[in-house]
């Protein structure tokens, strides 16, 4: 007999790239189970919800488990929560050492970015060969993703390769802008618009000659407030500032 669900419980939510429709069984991909199984403790029985990018949340019971790495779920029910920001945000991120960048997508994704793309400037202090930047690029769109299941998203973060800022260009139809602490104008002040990128300097900031690249490029340079932030603060700061100003934190 299938178990109800219950109402006040908060359910586990689990990311996957599989199309879905309610009354389907979907077999998870085998790390999602082996992470239900053996780290959670799910059982069959349980419910669950899955997502795949689509704005859509799909609530369904755990109904077989085979091993520690196989897990069939009946998908029950489709739901469509309003949980994504109405402002589409591009954050250009300049890579920082150790863990910072990790920090970055996980807080970014919790507070609504659309895309992210991790650059080298002038001033980074990190250098990858290509196969370390295919494997940054796979963490980092992991930890994308796990931060979607956990702040309850519905749609995919997407993390692209790493690239130099100065091969980045931004799309002709949004408003494009980067922090500037000695900017004339501050980030709060402007009419945002419902999609732009953000470019975010590393530790140490743009150089003079980026900045003038950047402008040359149509982007203006804007400021936070009078403090100068750290690489790994700066772009969550202004993006919480997006959502206060036009975003879902009114």
């Amino acid at each position: 007999m299938r178990q109800s669900i219950n109402p006040n419980a908060r359910l586990t939510r689990v990311y996957t790239p599989q199309a879905m429709a309610v009354s389907q069984t979907i077999v998870l991909e085998k790390d999602s189970a082996l992470h239900l199984i053996k780290v959670l403790r799910h059982t069959s029985g349980d419910h669950v919800v899955l997502f795949n990018g689509d704005g859509c949340e799909y609530v369904g019971e755990i109904t077989d488990i085979r091993g520690q790495s196989e897990c069939h779920v009946q998908l029950d029910a489709l739901s469509k929560p309003s949980v994504e920001s109405p402002v589409k945000v591009h954050l250009i991120q300049a890579i920082g050492r150790g863990d910072k960048m990790d920090w970055v997508i996980q807080k970014a994704t919790e507070l609504g970015v659309t895309e992210i793309t991790p650059v080298f400037t002038e001033r980074t202090q990190v250098k990858f060969d290509a196969k370390k930047a295919e494997n940054r690029q796979q963490r980092w769109q992991a930890i994308a993703v796990s931060a979607c299941e956990q702040s309850g998203r519905t749609a995919l973060v997407k993390v692209h390769a790493p690239m130099h800022l100065r091969d980045w260009r931004p799309q002709a139809s949004i408003l494009a802008c980067f922090l500037d602490p000695c900017g004339v104008q501050s980030l709060a002040s402007q009419s945002l618009s419902n999609a732009l990128a953000l470019v975010v300097g590393p530790e140490g900031g743009l150089s003079e000659a980026e900045c003038a690249q950047l402008q040359d490029k149509g982007l203006l340079g804007l400021r936070l407030g009078p403090r100068v932030l750290r690489t790994e603060t700066a772009g969550v700061a202004a993006l919480a500032t997006i959502q206060a100003v036009c975003g879902d934190f009114q």
